[in-house]
């Protein structure tokens, strides 16, 4: 599985980015997908989380209810909205994927992973 994040930016303090990462899978729904950070000199984190059924979400307690994530199955593509971005939020984000499992939390469960896309947020 090939995955591209884009829609990373800069932006001011209070503003909002989506980012978007598409997969080469034909079989995307059997993915369970995941966006985690990394900011300079801190290991990556764990930001959300959909199941591969789409059902379930999850998130860090540090962007809940700022951020959403989402998939469309039919475009091959799952989505970060990231709404009253604070400079703490700065970091490069990647996407990742494991086959029909459950989220988790570590990098380390995930087989795939995209390339990272930069956001940084002004105060």
């Amino acid at each position: 599985v090939q995955l591209q994040a884009s829609g990373g930016g800069l932006v001011q303090a209070g503003g909002s980015l989506r980012l978007s990462c598409a997969a080469s899978e034909r079989t995307f729904s059997n993915y369970t997908l995941g966006w985690f950070r990394q900011a300079p000199g801190k290991e990556r984190e764990f930001v959300a989380g959909i199941s591969w059924g789409g059902s379930s979400t999850y998130y860090a307690n540090s962007v809940r209810v700022r951020f959403t994530i989402s998939r469309d199955n039919a475009k091959n593509t799952v989505y970060l909205q990231m709404n009253s971005l604070k400079p703490e939020d700065t970091a490069v984000y990647y996407c990742a994927a494991r086959f029909r499992d459950r989220v988790v939390f570590t990098t380390t469960r995930y087989d795939y992973w995209g390339q990272g896309t930069q956001v940084t947020v002004s105060s």
